[in-house]
């Protein structure tokens, strides 16, 4: 079976004129199911283990990938009921509540806390073990998924599929001959979305937009990724920009939660300044993290900038 890396090899080494020895569709499928698989699955010890959160964010991450890759080529594969996207979007969902825990009690303690005073640390060291405590009972859940026969009848499928993996009549054409039609629907939905209009000093007020916008950024880097092998640096540029705009957005909307989270607790009476304190200190954060923002939406909202992204999509290359 051969892995999305020996893919760009052999690509590299062809060059332009064997595009017809290329993968097809399903060979290509077959390479990304198979390697978010793996990584998908051998973090799951460690998860269980919970000694760091970084195999929990792997794994999360592997998850997602595993869903993107499923949506992708699902008119190329015949998967398993037990291995579809509804089962691994539970396992998803449910690493996900964990994993977001993790991150607000990191941001919390490491970020917010150092920038207060004694008596508003008093005041987030309750709120972090309040976070903590919302943790022990997620990881629970998550213990329960991961050692539960579902899980474990979800791997042997997938496993069972990557050695003998099925296939619709679409996964015979050529890989190169289908980028087009895989690519430009879901950057139509990028430049389509309501988010480029939000200006900068409107953020705050339309948080639920710019989020939905990081979403779908998340999708379109994640799909843009299984093709890089098949497009020159312009794409690959792109892909690394919007991976960027997923960060700072996400920094916005991590900002915005933390504050939904705290609010209750940060709001008792005689205590409303250390509050503005941390408001100050959330806001220097989503700040920072919209400095781009203006010039950013501007550039894609500019009509040669679309047609440039759109004729990138059209254009794969094979390179020598």
């Amino acid at each position: 079976m051969k892995t999305v890396s020996s893919i760009k090899s052999e690509i590299k080494a062809k060059g332009a004129a064997s595009i017809a020895e290329l993968p097809t569709l399903g060979h290509h499928a077959q390479a990304v199911i198979q390697e978010q698989y793996r990584h998908l699955v051998k973090q799951d010890k460690k998860v269980l283990a919970d000694k760091s959160a970084e195999p929990l964010h792997q794994m999360r991450v592997g998850s997602r990938r595993l869903e993107t890759a499923l949506c992708v080529f699902g008119g190329a594969i015949e998967l398993p009921k037990a291995a579809n996207l509804k089962h691994l979007s539970g396992l998803r969902r449910v690493l996900g509540k964990l994993r977001d825990l993790d991150v607000q009690i990191e941001s919390l303690q490491e970020n917010y806390r150092p920038q207060l005073n004694a008596t508003e640390q008093a005041y987030l060291d309750e709120a972090i073990d309040g976070l903590r405590r919302k943790r022990r009972r997620a990881f629970v859940k998550v213990e329960s998924v991961l050692t539960r026969s579902r899980y474990q009848r979800l791997k042997t499928f997938y496993t069972h599929w990557l050695e003998q993996p099925k296939f619709t009549a679409l996964a015979e054409l050529p890989l190169l001959t289908l980028l087009p039609d895989l690519l430009t629907p879901l950057l139509s939905s990028l430049l389509m979305h309501p988010g480029w209009l939000v200006p900068a000093d409107a953020a705050h007020a339309n948080a639920t937009c710019l989020h939905d916008l990081r979403k779908l950024c998340k999708h379109v880097r994640y799909q843009g990724e299984f093709f890089t092998a098949f497009y020159d640096e312009a794409f690959q540029g792109w892909i690394e920009e919007v991976r960027s705009l997923q960060d700072n957005l996400g920094q916005v909307q991590d900002g915005q939660v933390l504050l939904e989270l705290l609010s209750h607790r940060l709001s008792h009476e005689g205590h409303d300044g250390q509050q503005l304190d941390l408001q100050r200190a959330i806001d220097r954060q989503q700040q920072a993290a919209l400095a781009d923002w203006e010039p950013l939406r501007q550039k894609y909202l500019n009509l040669e900038f679309r047609r440039h992204l759109h004729q990138m999509i059209l254009s794969p290359v094979v390179k020598g």
